[in-house]
């Protein structure tokens, strides 16, 4: 099962991160390998924001569908997403933002387990460097959208 974490800091606003990571979808316009999003659901309930989405992912001929369920907490400020429906076996991510200075730390923290093992097994090896793209995409529409300049 790939494993993996980014750590980054970037120029902005806690906040503004957040947001940005919300805003699910948006992610076709910026995230290599994402070609829809789609939300069904954003209930705010004292402090957690619960959102179920879709975001079809892919490269190549190879394109599929999952379901999430995203999970705010406004307290400690953290994001964690599992799939509800879709190829995938297993997926969990964990978004941290903790402010430091003027920049935002963020902790991305995903595993996954493809069901199809072939697939799964290719992911492996283009792994780090697939989750790399994705951390420098918000990282740079993060610098784009906020930046002081």
């Amino acid at each position: 099962m790939p494993k993996a974490s980014v750590k980054r800091l970037i120029e902005c606003k806690k906040k503004d991160l957040i947001n940005l990571v919300l805003d699910i979808e948006k992610y076709p316009e910026f995230v290599p390998f994402c070609h829809h999003a789609k939300i069904y659901e954003n209930k705010d309930e004292n402090n957690i924001t619960k959102i179920i989405a879709d975001l079809t992912i892919g490269k190549g001929p190879f394109k599929d569908t999952y379901k999430s369920d995203v999970v705010y907490n406004k307290k400690n400020s953290s994001i964690f997403v599992k799939n509800l429906d879709g190829p995938l076996n297993h997926l969990s991510n964990n978004w941290k933002f903790t402010n430091k200075n003027n920049f935002t730390e963020v902790t991305f923290d995903i595993d996954f387990e493809i069901d199809n093992k072939f697939l799964n097994v290719l992911m492996e090896k283009s792994f780090e460097f697939g989750l790399n793209r994705i951390a420098d995409a918000f990282q740079k529409r993060a610098e784009k959208l906020f930046s002081k300049s």
